[in-house]
């Protein structure tokens, strides 16, 4: 048997699709992608929403999968940051940077589109 779990917070949006919210092995936990949308499935647009309030829901979405692992924010070794739009970075950047404050390794990259239509989306690798 595979030594890892699937993990899964009723504290963060639910998956847009097939998958579980992270993998946790003993040493590792692998979140999947995080999309501005609250744990009831409200996805937050814009122009109603800032970047700085969608990075920040996507944050705390992970902070919750992190949470369900054992695991949290403050373990963050690796990020990776998706946005459709370059424009976004800096705005993105001002809230991101009050969340990881340690700074972990990160990517951002933009990219045509992203699910549900959002315009940033992020994924972390922890230590346990």
């Amino acid at each position: 048997m595979a030594d890892f779990k699937t993990v899964f917070s009723k504290d963060a949006a639910p998956p847009a699709g097939p998958y579980s919210h992270a993998i946790a092995t003993p040493s590792t936990i692998y979140c999947s992608g995080q999309i501005p949308c609250t744990p009831a499935g409200e996805i937050l647009t814009q122009p109603s929403s800032t970047i700085s309030q969608m990075t920040e829901l996507c944050i705390k979405n992970l902070s919750a999968v992190l949470e369900a692992a054992g695991s949290s924010i403050e373990k963050v070794v690796k990020v990776n940051v998706f946005l459709t739009s370059m424009d976004n970075f800096v705005e993105m950047n001002g809230v991101y940077e009050k969340f990881f404050a340690h700074k972990p390794a990160r990517s951002c990259v933009a990219v045509y589109q992203l699910p549900k239509g959002v315009p940033v989306e992020i994924e972390c690798i922890a230590v346990a």
